[in-house]
């Protein structure tokens, strides 16, 4: 499986659910603004993940051993039960207030803020520390990032009653248990 197609689909089903989505669906509503909405998003996660990637694969260069990988393989397996815990959001997580000067900005901040250790975030650490590409990983999170938001902002909460969140989660928990099974496999073969 390619780089980026692994990287896309993982981050496309984590972020289904996420408090990042819920977090789409709150500006879109609150702004009513699509595209300074879709614009703050992406700008907030290239960033983001880009530096995330580049955090995981100057990591796994630092400890390319056998307890590193066996650690990003557990890593990938704690993801797939945390994917299973539902994500809330409230108005105090989002930074969104009143005084907001304009959609993309709000966005943007509150998007790179609330990804900051976010399950999504960390993902793309450890794929940054697998696959020691950060463009191809960052590329990867970032489309995966805007397949799931972008439909949110256009569709907001309609979007949740076509396909329950829960079947969403269960989706993403298989695919990162995969990604840890495969990790472990490839330690053990």
């Amino acid at each position: 499986m390619s780089i980026v197609l692994a990287s896309t689909l993982l981050v496309t089903f984590a972020e289904i659910g996420d408090k990042t989505m819920l977090l789409a669906i709150l500006l879109a509503v609150r702004f009513r603004q699509p595209m300074p909405i879709i614009a703050g998003i992406f700008a907030a996660t290239i960033v983001n993940h880009a530096l995330a990637a580049w955090a995981g694969s100057a990591v796994a260069g630092l400890l390319e051993g056998w307890w590193f990988r066996f650690a990003v393989a557990i890593g990938f397996l704690a993801m797939a039960a945390w994917t299973l815990i539902p994500d809330k959001i409230d108005e105090a997580d989002t930074g969104v207030n009143g005084t907001a000067r304009g959609a993309f900005l709000t966005t943007t901040i509150a998007f790179f803020a609330a990804e900051m250790g976010d399950k999504t975030q960390i993902a793309t650490v450890a794929l940054g520390a697998q696959y020691q590409d950060v463009l191809l990983v960052a590329i990867g999170t970032t489309l995966g990032m805007m397949l799931a938001n972008v439909p949110a902002v256009f569709l907001g909460e309609r979007m949740t009653r076509l396909v329950p969140l829960h079947w969403m989660r269960t989706a993403t928990a298989v695919l990162f248990a995969l990604l840890g099974g495969w990790a472990l496999w490839d330690l053990i073969g």
